[in-house]
């Protein structure tokens, strides 16, 4: 099971919405004597904090710091079906659309592609949604009330 900390920012019924406590990766981007994904996520993420939604079987409240498990391959199966469902929905709309409108087939072609890729990421949300496998809120790591504050 891949787990991290979070701290419980809200609650909503069964779930809890989470923020992730400490740095990712290996401790060396600060440094700029790692590998260079430091900036590449600099580049490409957004620096705004994240939050994500957990379920929370065991009640934590407001302020705990938690550990937040996600069940074994779930993360592989749906970082695959990320990428390989949208991607057969781009090609096969792009097909389609050339095939069906032979006047200006790269124009079809385009609109099928886009609209495909769309479609698919639509479907995999929905997919996601459904198949009742998330992260789950394991432990209280510190309860909110508890912390000792030099």
């Amino acid at each position: 099971m891949n787990e991290m900390r979070a701290i419980v920012l809200s609650l909503h019924g069964r779930e809890a919405e989470i923020a992730p406590v400490g740095g990712n990766g290996c401790g060396h981007c600060a440094s700029g004597k790692g590998c260079g994904s430091g900036k590449l996520s600099q580049l490409f993420c957004s620096s705004k904090p994240r939050t994500f939604k957990v379920g929370n079987a065991i009640s934590a409240r407001v302020g705990d710091e938690v550990n937040v498990g996600l069940p074994d391959g779930v993360l592989l199966r749906n970082s695959m079906l990320m990428y390989a469902l949208p991607l057969a929905f781009m090609l096969g709309a792009a097909l389609l659309g050339s095939g069906v409108y032979a006047d200006a087939p790269d124009a079809a072609a385009l609109l099928g592609a886009v609209a495909g890729l769309a479609s698919g990421f639509f479907v995999v949300r929905q997919i996601t949604k459904r198949s009742g496998m998330q992260a789950v809120v394991r432990s209280v790591v510190n309860a909110a009330g508890s912390r000792i504050n030099f």
